[in-house]
């Protein structure tokens, strides 16, 4: 993996401003990469919907797509800098610690924006943060990133956070950030990819589904997790009908 590393070494010494134009073209590439992967998802899994089809794009929806790269993109940068001041580490490590960190960011950050998600539904800060997203009951892979300025700056926040506590390996911050996007992405299709023999699979069916999601934005009181189902069955907000759903969606009832 040194190509990673001297991938982003010339982000140590330019100046700011260039590697804020860096950072938001790799976070454009990211966002298109995800919607033309989306769309082949559709596609393939059409006959298995878990939502209704989207109404018509809107000017709102493209515009807040944006924003959130902008974002996303402030995000990165505002990470650069920490990394440049050695408060993150983004260090070289071995298989097994790459692979250790990645599970670390992966359930801590699970486990944080479920927190993040459950306060972003109290009645005070619903209208503020979080009900834009919801507006968009059908979603589109595009819906992935139509978001509230706020709750984009949030869940980056987050983000930031932890891995200046959190000591991790560049390659394992790597993993995490692209399963990140695989799993907001499959959240957002409207269509079921995974069989239904899925949830058969110990410990391997509590990890999400795009049912999972899909429900949630149909039943505002259920479903706030997003990699896995662990928070919601231990905090009781788990959709009783989870499971119900994932089956129609993969018999084409959905």
């Amino acid at each position: 993996m040194n190509w990673l590393f001297d991938l982003i070494e010339p982000l140590r010494t330019m100046g700011l401003g260039w590697a804020f134009l860096w950072v938001l073209a790799e976070n454009t590439l990211i966002f298109v990469t995800a919607l033309i992967g989306g769309e082949v998802l559709v596609r393939v899994f059409k006959r298995k919907a878990v939502s209704a089809a989207p109404e018509p794009l809107t000017r709102t929806e493209i515009l807040l797509s944006v924003c959130t790269i902008v974002i996303n993109s402030l995000v990165t940068w505002v990470g650069v800098i920490l990394w440049r001041a050695d408060m993150i580490q983004a260090s070289r490590a071995g298989v097994i610690r790459v692979l250790l960190d990645a599970l670390v960011l992966f359930m801590a950050m699970d486990l944080l924006m479920y927190m993040f998600h459950r306060v972003a539904h109290h009645p005070l800060l619903y209208p503020i943060i979080h009900s834009t997203h919801h507006r968009y009951e059908n979603p589109r892979p595009l819906t992935l990133f139509v978001l509230n300025p706020f709750e984009s700056a949030g869940f980056g926040a987050l983000w930031l956070v932890l891995v200046t506590i959190y000591p991790a390996s560049l390659v394992g911050m790597m993993i995490y950030l692209t399963l990140n996007v695989v799993f907001g992405l499959v959240g957002h299709i409207g269509v079921e990819p995974l069989p239904s023999r899925y949830l058969q699979i110990p410990v391997i069916r509590y990890v999400s589904t795009s049912t999972f999601h899909a429900e949630h934005h149909g039943d505002k009181d259920h479903n706030y997790g997003f990699y896995t189902l662990i928070w919601d069955k231990l905090f009781g907000t788990l959709s009783p009908d989870y499971e119900r759903d994932f089956v129609r969606a993969n018999e084409g009832a959905g």
